[in-house]
Protein backbone atom coordinates (compact mmCIF):
# COMPACT_ATOMS: atom_id res chain seq x y z
CA UNK A 1 0.00 0.00 0.00
CA UNK A 2 2.10 2.60 -1.26
CA UNK A 3 0.70 5.72 1.08
CA UNK A 4 -1.28 8.38 -0.87
CA UNK A 5 0.74 7.59 -4.59
CA UNK A 6 -1.45 8.28 -7.95
CA UNK A 7 1.48 8.37 -10.08
CA UNK A 8 0.64 6.95 -13.99
CA UNK A 9 3.06 4.08 -13.14
CA UNK A 10 1.27 2.98 -9.85
CA UNK A 11 -2.02 2.86 -11.79
CA UNK A 12 -0.08 0.91 -14.40
CA UNK A 13 1.23 -1.51 -12.09
CA UNK A 14 -1.82 -2.25 -10.18
CA UNK A 15 -3.94 -2.93 -13.39
CA UNK A 16 -1.51 -4.84 -14.71
CA UNK A 17 -0.08 -7.26 -11.73
CA UNK A 18 -2.31 -6.17 -8.79
CA UNK A 19 -1.98 -6.61 -5.00
CA UNK A 20 -1.35 -2.58 -5.45
CA UNK A 21 -3.78 -0.66 -3.35
CA UNK A 22 -3.70 2.98 -0.60
CA UNK A 23 -3.08 3.88 2.63
CA UNK A 24 -5.06 7.00 2.65
CA UNK A 25 -3.77 9.40 5.53
CA UNK A 26 -6.46 12.06 7.02
CA UNK A 27 -3.69 14.93 6.04
CA UNK A 28 -3.78 13.91 2.44
CA UNK A 29 -7.48 13.17 2.12
CA UNK A 30 -8.44 16.40 0.00
CA UNK A 31 -5.94 15.50 -2.63
CA UNK A 32 -6.60 12.11 -2.84
CA UNK A 33 -8.62 11.23 -5.58
CA UNK A 34 -10.12 7.38 -5.42
CA UNK A 35 -10.62 4.95 -8.05
CA UNK A 36 -13.13 2.20 -8.01
CA UNK A 37 -10.73 -0.14 -9.18
CA UNK A 38 -7.92 0.37 -6.45
CA UNK A 39 -8.63 -1.19 -2.57
CA UNK A 40 -7.86 1.21 0.05
CA UNK A 41 -7.51 1.66 3.74
CA UNK A 42 -7.57 4.49 5.69
CA UNK A 43 -4.16 5.77 8.04
CA UNK A 44 -5.10 7.79 10.72
CA UNK A 45 -1.45 10.22 11.04
CA UNK A 46 -0.60 8.84 14.36
CA UNK A 47 2.79 8.43 13.32
CA UNK A 48 3.26 11.30 11.18
CA UNK A 49 2.59 12.88 13.99
CA UNK A 50 4.80 11.48 16.59
CA UNK A 51 7.81 11.67 13.83
CA UNK A 52 7.30 15.21 13.46
CA UNK A 53 6.72 16.29 17.09
CA UNK A 54 3.42 17.71 16.37
CA UNK A 55 0.01 17.14 17.98
CA UNK A 56 -2.52 14.61 16.54
CA UNK A 57 -5.22 15.89 14.96
CA UNK A 58 -8.60 14.12 15.99
CA UNK A 59 -10.65 16.16 13.58
CA UNK A 60 -9.26 15.24 10.25
CA UNK A 61 -8.80 11.59 11.56
CA UNK A 62 -12.81 11.65 11.69
CA UNK A 63 -13.37 13.86 8.99
CA UNK A 64 -11.53 11.36 6.70
CA UNK A 65 -13.85 8.65 8.81
CA UNK A 66 -16.93 10.11 7.39
CA UNK A 67 -15.83 11.05 3.78
CA UNK A 68 -14.62 7.50 3.26
CA UNK A 69 -17.81 5.48 4.19
CA UNK A 70 -19.61 5.87 1.38
CA UNK A 71 -15.97 4.18 -0.44
CA UNK A 72 -15.76 1.17 1.25
CA UNK A 73 -12.04 1.12 2.85
CA UNK A 74 -10.96 -2.20 3.37
CA UNK A 75 -10.22 -1.28 7.20
CA UNK A 76 -10.09 1.95 8.85
CA UNK A 77 -6.87 2.19 11.84
CA UNK A 78 -8.39 3.54 15.18
CA UNK A 79 -6.29 6.27 16.60
CA UNK A 80 -3.22 5.00 18.63
CA UNK A 81 0.07 6.72 20.11
CA UNK A 82 3.43 5.21 18.83
CA UNK A 83 5.31 3.19 21.53
CA UNK A 84 2.41 3.67 24.13
CA UNK A 85 0.79 0.69 25.25
CA UNK A 86 -1.61 2.32 27.52
CA UNK A 87 -2.28 5.06 25.95
CA UNK A 88 -3.15 3.25 23.00
CA UNK A 89 -5.42 1.03 24.72
CA UNK A 90 -7.02 4.15 25.85
CA UNK A 91 -7.40 5.80 22.44
CA UNK A 92 -9.29 2.31 21.29
CA UNK A 93 -12.12 2.52 23.77
CA UNK A 94 -12.65 6.49 22.86
CA UNK A 95 -12.15 5.71 18.73
CA UNK A 96 -13.30 2.46 18.02
CA UNK A 97 -17.26 3.27 18.36
CA UNK A 98 -16.55 5.65 15.85
CA UNK A 99 -15.08 2.92 13.51
CA UNK A 100 -17.77 0.52 14.61
CA UNK A 101 -21.05 2.83 13.67
CA UNK A 102 -19.18 3.52 10.33
CA UNK A 103 -19.63 -0.35 9.21
CA UNK A 104 -16.03 -0.43 8.46
CA UNK A 105 -13.91 -2.83 9.88
CA UNK A 106 -11.10 -1.59 12.74
CA UNK A 107 -7.54 -2.21 12.80
CA UNK A 108 -5.49 -2.23 15.72
CA UNK A 109 -2.26 -0.61 16.06
CA UNK A 110 -0.15 -3.13 18.24
CA UNK A 111 2.53 -0.65 20.42
CA UNK A 112 5.62 -1.62 22.05
CA UNK A 113 4.95 -3.59 25.24
CA UNK A 114 1.54 -4.49 23.84
CA UNK A 115 1.33 -8.81 24.19
CA UNK A 116 -1.32 -11.01 22.25
CA UNK A 117 -4.10 -10.31 25.54
CA UNK A 118 -4.13 -6.87 24.50
CA UNK A 119 -5.81 -7.23 21.25
CA UNK A 120 -9.18 -6.49 21.31
CA UNK A 121 -11.62 -8.94 20.15
CA UNK A 122 -13.28 -7.02 17.70
CA UNK A 123 -10.68 -5.58 16.09
CA UNK A 124 -10.64 -7.25 12.14
CA UNK A 125 -7.04 -6.31 11.19
CA UNK A 126 -3.44 -6.34 13.68
CA UNK A 127 -1.90 -3.19 12.51
CA UNK A 128 2.10 -3.81 13.33
CA UNK A 129 3.36 -0.49 14.79
CA UNK A 130 6.09 0.76 17.34
CA UNK A 131 9.31 1.84 16.94
CA UNK A 132 11.49 0.00 14.25
CA UNK A 133 13.03 -2.64 16.17
CA UNK A 134 9.84 -3.67 18.49
CA UNK A 135 8.16 -4.05 15.41
CA UNK A 136 10.65 -6.56 13.88
CA UNK A 137 11.95 -8.28 16.55
CA UNK A 138 7.64 -9.27 17.51
CA UNK A 139 6.48 -9.74 14.12
CA UNK A 140 6.30 -13.70 13.99
CA UNK A 141 4.33 -13.44 16.80
CA UNK A 142 1.98 -11.15 15.83
CA UNK A 143 1.55 -13.07 12.24
CA UNK A 144 1.49 -16.50 13.90
CA UNK A 145 -1.72 -15.38 16.22
CA UNK A 146 -3.84 -13.58 13.93
CA UNK A 147 -5.48 -14.18 10.58
CA UNK A 148 -5.22 -10.50 9.45
CA UNK A 149 -2.51 -8.76 9.73
CA UNK A 150 -0.64 -5.61 8.60
CA UNK A 151 2.80 -4.16 8.97
CA UNK A 152 3.52 -0.03 8.78
CA UNK A 153 7.00 1.70 7.31
CA UNK A 154 7.44 -1.63 4.87
CA UNK A 155 9.78 0.47 2.55
CA UNK A 156 12.69 -2.55 0.99
CA UNK A 157 11.95 -5.58 -0.95
CA UNK A 158 14.02 -8.13 1.34
CA UNK A 159 11.00 -7.00 4.17
CA UNK A 160 8.21 -8.31 1.55
CA UNK A 161 10.32 -11.34 1.60
CA UNK A 162 9.51 -11.84 5.57
CA UNK A 163 6.59 -10.53 5.89
CA UNK A 164 4.68 -12.75 2.67
CA UNK A 165 6.83 -15.71 4.18
CA UNK A 166 5.07 -15.08 7.96
CA UNK A 167 1.67 -14.91 5.92
CA UNK A 168 1.05 -11.11 6.43
CA UNK A 169 -1.69 -10.09 4.98
CA UNK A 170 -0.75 -5.97 3.49
CA UNK A 171 1.96 -3.70 4.42
CA UNK A 172 2.26 0.05 3.70
CA UNK A 173 5.23 2.44 3.00
CA UNK A 174 5.94 5.67 1.48
CA UNK A 175 9.39 4.92 0.07
CA UNK A 176 8.02 2.59 -2.86
CA UNK A 177 8.13 5.44 -5.47
CA UNK A 178 9.93 8.27 -3.82
CA UNK A 179 13.17 8.24 -6.07
CA UNK A 180 10.92 7.76 -9.40
CA UNK A 181 10.82 5.17 -11.89
CA UNK A 182 14.18 4.40 -12.26
CA UNK A 183 14.56 4.07 -8.12
CA UNK A 184 16.60 1.51 -6.23
CA UNK A 185 13.39 0.50 -4.55
CA UNK A 186 10.93 0.19 -7.41
CA UNK A 187 12.68 -1.87 -10.11
CA UNK A 188 13.03 -4.63 -7.21
CA UNK A 189 9.11 -4.21 -6.31
CA UNK A 190 8.02 -4.52 -9.90
CA UNK A 191 9.93 -7.70 -10.27
CA UNK A 192 8.18 -8.80 -6.77
CA UNK A 193 4.92 -8.02 -8.51
CA UNK A 194 5.79 -10.17 -11.35
CA UNK A 195 6.02 -12.99 -9.18
CA UNK A 196 9.83 -13.43 -10.95
CA UNK A 197 11.47 -12.89 -7.17
CA UNK A 198 11.71 -16.16 -5.13
CA UNK A 199 9.60 -16.95 -2.16
CA UNK A 200 11.88 -18.47 0.91
CA UNK A 201 11.02 -22.45 0.93
CA UNK A 202 10.98 -22.83 4.47
CA UNK A 203 7.93 -20.32 5.52
CA UNK A 204 9.55 -19.67 9.00
CA UNK A 205 12.85 -19.44 8.20
CA UNK A 206 13.88 -15.63 8.18
CA UNK A 207 17.03 -15.84 9.91
CA UNK A 208 18.92 -15.19 6.63
CA UNK A 209 16.93 -11.97 6.17
CA UNK A 210 19.29 -9.09 6.84
CA UNK A 211 17.70 -6.38 9.40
Amino acid sequence: MPANHSSSLFHYLQGRYGNLAWLVWPSARRKTKLRPWVPFALDNDAYSAWSKGREWDGQAWYELLVWAVSYKPLWALVPDKVADRRETLRLWEIYYPLVANAGIPAAFAVQDGMTIEDVPKEAAVVFVGGTTDWKWGTLAAWAQSFPRVHVGRVNEVYRLYECAALGVESVDGTGWFRDGPDGRRIKPMIEWLKGQTPIPPNPRQTLWLRR
